[in-house]
């Protein structure tokens, strides 16, 4: 008898996987039978993904929201979409792509038509990625242009800084009581001193 399930992955901790979920709940599959991934889709390393993987038998039904769910690249959606139908023999369900359901069409014409589709919709999956990450990488220089900064925001030095350096320089308190008392952590203390004697060094800054 053939079994029912559901891959979900989402590719950071901090993305929601509630819309997939809702579909799945939508479709009727077993919470016990859903699958789901926080991790990244770069590579197939995921425990979640191998775990339901060797669960899976032939005529089982496997159904995902988007394609993208079965990887971050054409050839890895690809190469897992058959290994899912041909080695695994497996039907797939993608929600969002009616056309993509092996369930219909098993004669030649209709696994031709899926496999067309299949491969269109992988490679604009693709080359869409491919472009935000190209707007991003602009959008981030055009910024930088502008005088935008990134990263975490710079802590400056507190007004009695001279003095706490020089109790620290006495030997008066530890560079962990000095940091505590810059609000620093010792990293950012010792960075600031470090910065504080190269400015001095070369006469832009004194104490």
């Amino acid at each position: 008898m053939s079994n029912v399930y559901a891959y979900v992955r989402v590719s950071t901790l901090q993305q929601n996987e509630d819309r997939q979920l809702i579909a799945m709940s939508q479709a009727n599959i077993p919470d016990k039978n859903i699958y789901v991934e926080k991790q990244s889709g770069k590579d197939f390393n995921r425990p979640v993904y191998k775990k339901m993987l060797k669960r899976l038998k032939p005529d089982d039904v496997l159904y995902i929201k988007s394609i993208d769910r079965l990887g971050r690249n054409y050839e890895e959606i690809l190469a897992q979409w058959r290994i899912l139908t041909q080695q695994k023999g497996v039907d797939i369900v993608v929600l969002d792509m009616p056309l993509l359901d092996t369930r219909k069409g098993k004669d030649l014409l209709g696994t031709l038509i899926a496999d067309l589709v299949l491969s269109l919709l992988s490679y604009v999956s693709e080359n869409e990625r491919c472009a935000i990450r190209q707007r991003q990488k602009e959008g981030i220089e055009a910024a930088k242009i502008k005088g935008v900064k990134f990263g975490r925001p710079q802590k400056f030095l507190p007004e009695n800084f001279g003095q706490i350096y020089t109790r620290w320089l006495k030997k008066e308190i530890s560079a962990q009581e000095a940091a505590n008392l810059c609000d620093f952590s010792r990293t950012t203390f010792y960075r600031k001193i470090k910065n504080i004697s190269n400015e001095y060094i070369s006469g832009e800054y004194s104490i």
